[in-house]
């Protein structure tokens, strides 16, 4: 195999090479069994036993209470920007909306289809460059829940606190799924794709308190309700056969280097490497968010002008340093250094940063 690549995708992901290794000397004869997992029934006992140790992983890792459900479900995120409201929203019934980005105002768009949905903060005044302090949150009467994005993977801007409001939460977490402890009790639902911190890219994994699951709007196409869903274990119909696989196995990764303690650890450690690179530069290389809202999975960050950011991205890929191009909708530069960036990768791009300034400068 020729030398890895340092990836900085925002999705989908980089993976333990440990991780990949395993499921590639298991890929076409799964323990014996004379064919790949991916051929088997979705109910025979090899892949029950892979789908009930991943939920117990997502448990035990996450520290998810008894008093939720653990569901994989098709999709990705996006998905679950309809399937909230139209679970969750009914007559007399409002959602809040932190519009703190491009996925926030995503999941806002989607709401509205299906009920009534507000902007509880709206951070389009400041160019989405912060998240918004508890009391700047606005919730209007009969609210049934307000929903955060805590980590916008294309802003670079995350909550570094969580919110303390009167109603329950519903959290998109697909960039920073799993990477730090939540507060379980202010949430009803927290759910994110797996294809940014956890496997790849095809699942959502959804968790949800059990007694919202049973009190949803059951008016609505079947694989689409929560109820079922959680009834089923996930199995109303053939669910996403690999990419719960995978994420079994990266959970066991993140279990046996520590935990969640020792990742949400890690992850600031990298974070602030990357960050210091760029706060001691002179001015070399700024970075657009507020200090307090920095994101720690998805840094982003200007040169002096577009053309040199060119040169940087170009010059960074021939060095091993990919997928460093900023999103289409704002340019720049985005690190992405998810569970399973190393910190040797980190290292390797400050190196490669204060090299290209010296010779830029």
């Amino acid at each position: 195999m020729s030398q890895r690549v340092h990836n900085f995708s925002a999705g989908p992901c980089t993976l333990p090479l440990s991780v990949l290794e395993e499921g590639q000397a298991e890929f076409v004869n799964y323990h014996d069994s004379g064919m790949s997992l991916i051929e088997m029934s979705h109910r025979g006992k090899h892949f029950v036993s892979i789908h009930d140790e991943a939920v117990d992983l997502v448990r035990s890792v996450y520290g998810v209470p008894d008093e939720f459900d653990v569901l994989f479900l098709q999709g990705g995120a996006t998905l679950q920007f309809a399937m909230v409201p139209m679970n969750l929203l009914g007559a007399g019934r409002k959602g809040g909306y932190v519009n703190s980005g491009t996925w926030a105002k995503g999941a806002l768009t989607d709401a509205g289809f299906y009920g009534e949905a507000y902007s509880a903060w709206d951070g389009s005044a400041c160019g989405f460059s912060r998240m918004p302090s508890s009391n700047e949150i606005e919730i209007k009467p009969d609210t049934r829940y307000l929903h955060i994005t805590s980590n916008e993977t294309i802003g670079g801007v995350r909550f570094a606190d969580w919110p303390e409001v009167d109603v329950p939460m519903i959290g998109d977490m697909s960039s920073d799924y799993m990477s730090r402890r939540i507060p379980w009790e202010r949430f009803d639902l927290v759910y994110g794709g797996a294809q940014k911190n956890l496997g790849p890219a095809g699942m959502a994994m959804v968790i949800i308190r059990k007694s919202v699951a049973q009190d949803c709007n059951q008016d609505i196409g079947r694989y689409l309700r929560y109820d079922i869903q959680a009834d089923k274990g996930s199995m109303f119909n053939t669910p996403p056969v690999f990419p719960i696989y995978m994420v079994g196995k990266v959970l066991k990764w993140m279990r046996d280097v520590g935990g969640i303690d020792v990742i949400e650890r890690m992850a600031n450690e990298k974070a602030a490497d990357l960050y210091q690179a760029i706060d001691s530069s002179e001015g070399f290389y700024r970075c657009p968010v507020e200090e307090a809202s920095r994101s720690v999975m998805n840094v982003v960050f200007r040169l002096p002008s577009e053309d040199l950011e060119k040169t940087f991205i170009t010059e960074a890929s021939e060095a091993g340093l990919l997928n460093l191009k900023g999103h289409r909708s704002v340019g720049g530069i985005r690190a992405s250094i998810y569970n399973a960036m190393p910190a040797d990768g980190v290292r390797a791009l400050t190196d490669f940063m204060a090299a290209f300034r010296s010779s830029h400068s």
